[in-house]
């Protein structure tokens, strides 16, 4: 009996220079397109997320691949997974591939600094785009450091409700 594999084919490396690129798998064209590029990693990181979530709602598997600068300067391929275990990376040095890991190298527990640090990341992005919606973009240092308690002492859950609330706030009177 002949199995299939349903994984796309590896993505081509983007065009033009080395910067942090997602790259998109469309099953409907069976075609990769780069679907958020950065010369940082973390909003291309978040956007993985945001976009797959999207991608799965709408019943959708999403294939995604995160490319960036390599050691060398040179483009490499990046495990777009960031909680990816020491598992996955001692696997994938067994294998032939090349691409390194983003967890490669990482210390034992580092991994977890890496996920509260992206937690961190998180709760701050949805505070500030609440704070944007509601028309607030340039804030003082006191606003700066009310943002930073808040990320450090409220639950995403609840600062994503907050953000409604700013957004609603924000938003055209009915």
């Amino acid at each position: 009996m002949e199995t299939r594999s349903t994984r796309p084919p590896r993505s081509p490396q983007p065009p033009g220079p080395p910067r942090w690129v997602a790259m998109f798998h469309n099953a409907s064209s069976a075609s990769w397109r780069p679907a958020a590029e950065s010369p940082d990693r973390t909003p291309v990181l978040y956007a993985i997320g945001e976009m797959t979530q999207v991608g799965r709602a709408r019943g959708e598997e999403a294939a995604v691949e995160l490319w960036g600068p390599g050691e060398n300067g040179e483009w490499a391929r990046f495990d777009p997974a960031p909680s990816a275990s020491s598992a996955s990376s001692a696997s994938s040095a067994s294998s032939a591939s090349t691409v390194p890991s983003a967890s490669a190298g990482v210390a034992p527990g580092a991994g977890h600094a890496r996920h509260v640090e992206r937690m961190e990341d998180r709760r701050h992005q949805v505070i500030m785009a609440g704070l944007s919606k509601a028309g607030l973009y340039d804030l003082a240092e006191e606003d700066v450091a009310a943002v930073r308690t808040l990320v450090d002492h409220v639950d995403e859950a609840t600062l994503r409700r907050i953000a409604h609330w700013m957004a609603v706030a924000g938003g055209p009177v009915e």
